[in-house]
């Protein structure tokens, strides 16, 4: 969304909010949940993509679209962010491959080659449990931005990781809603009103979702290594959440952080790949 239209939306909902808060945040909720990106892929993303076992799965009534690269054996999850897809992780993909891992990807909803124009993380959940069930405990689970709170959502129960690396990972959940009313300039009623919305018509059912969605909730149910990578310049999702997740999970952490990446490029830097693929072989398991 080009600045001067970002700008334009946040006066006219901050104006609406003033006078009708509720359609405000009606308002703020279609341009927060709708995360379709009408950029098609290029040429590298569909050599990577014709190498691929390609699945599906259906969630919510829309089709997934899942991707395997080689046998099966030493299966490593990769969940992408919001506004992003499984061939964004291309570089993982071929170190993983090189080093013997099969790695296992998806597009969730309104994202990629799969359907729909809006998700949740509990799409997000869903999709993994569902990969879970199909190739077994994963050797890790390497995940970018939201992704790495659907991964901490999911390894509470639906799946299971022997270690977890997330990149520009967020800590608490309303921190994305933080984001989003920051960038389009949105004042306090609307922010109010659109947490409501996502109450309501995002999560119905779901009590105190602000809390039990956040990656630091109930952390002694994940007992596994955790690397955290992030940026200290990350203008999206502040290097302050990574800290906080960092003291929630002690000892189980190690951080890396990088400078002046920022929060999207910072996944395909070699020596982001590199630092993760090291964290990953580390937890090999012993084979007969």
């Amino acid at each position: 969304m080009k600045p001067v239209v970002t700008a334009l939306m946040g006066k006219v909902l901050n104006a609406t909010a003033a006078v009708s808060p509720g359609l405000a945040g009606r308002g703020a909720l279609v341009l927060y949940r709708h995360p379709r990106s009408d950029r098609a892929f290029d040429d590298a993303e569909r050599r990577l993509l014709a190498g691929a076992f390609t699945g599906s799965l259906t969630v919510a009534g829309k089709n997934v679209v899942t991707y395997c690269w080689g046998d099966g054996e030493r299966p490593v999850l990769l969940v992408h962010g919001w506004r992003s897809r499984a061939t964004h992780f291309a570089p993982y993909i071929a170190a993983l491959r090189a080093a013997g891992y099969t790695p296992v990807a998806f597009d969730a909803p309104a994202h990629g080659a799969s359907e729909g124009r809006r998700t949740t993380v509990l799409e997000y959940r869903e999709i993994i449990a569902r990969l879970y069930e199909e190739h077994g405990r994963f050797e890790a689970v390497v995940a970018h931005s939201l992704g790495g709170s659907a991964a901490f959502l999911a390894l509470r129960g639906a799946a299971a990781a022997d270690r977890l690396v997330v990149i520009s990972g967020v800590a608490d959940f309303d921190h994305v809603v933080d984001v989003f009313c920051a960038g389009l300039g949105l004042g306090p009623r609307v922010k109010t009103a659109l947490r409501r919305r996502i109450e309501t018509d995002m999560f119905p059912g779901e009590h105190d979702l602000w809390r039990r969605f956040d990656v630091t909730y109930r952390p002694a149910g994940i007992t596994l290594p955790i690397l955290l990578v992030h940026d200290e310049k990350d203008r999206m999702v502040a290097a302050a959440q990574a800290d906080k997740t960092a003291a929630a999970y002690g000892g189980q952490v190690r951080q890396h952080r990088t400078s002046g990446l920022g929060h999207r490029r910072i996944l395909a830097d070699p020596g982001v790949v590199r630092t993760a693929l090291e964290f990953v072989s580390a937890g090999e398991r012993v084979r007969d």
